[in-house]
């Protein structure tokens, strides 16, 4: 399985974390996630985070 890609930077806005780019909710269930589900949320996640970027809400740890 995936490891979890939390870079210890738990900060949220509008309930993405700009450190590893998941939500609440994704974050929360992460260990219960098959593999497929994980690469799923990843992607998402990738997505989420080039926005924050480009946005200028993206923080780096």
């Amino acid at each position: 399985m995936s490891k979890s890609p939390c870079i210890s930077l738990c900060k949220f806005d509008a309930d993405i974390c700009i450190g590893c780019g998941r939500s609440k909710k994704e974050i929360k269930a992460w260990k219960k996630l098959d593999k497929e589900e994980r690469k799923e949320i990843l992607a998402l996640a990738r997505q989420r985070l080039d926005t924050l970027k480009r946005t200028g809400r993206r923080k780096k740890k």
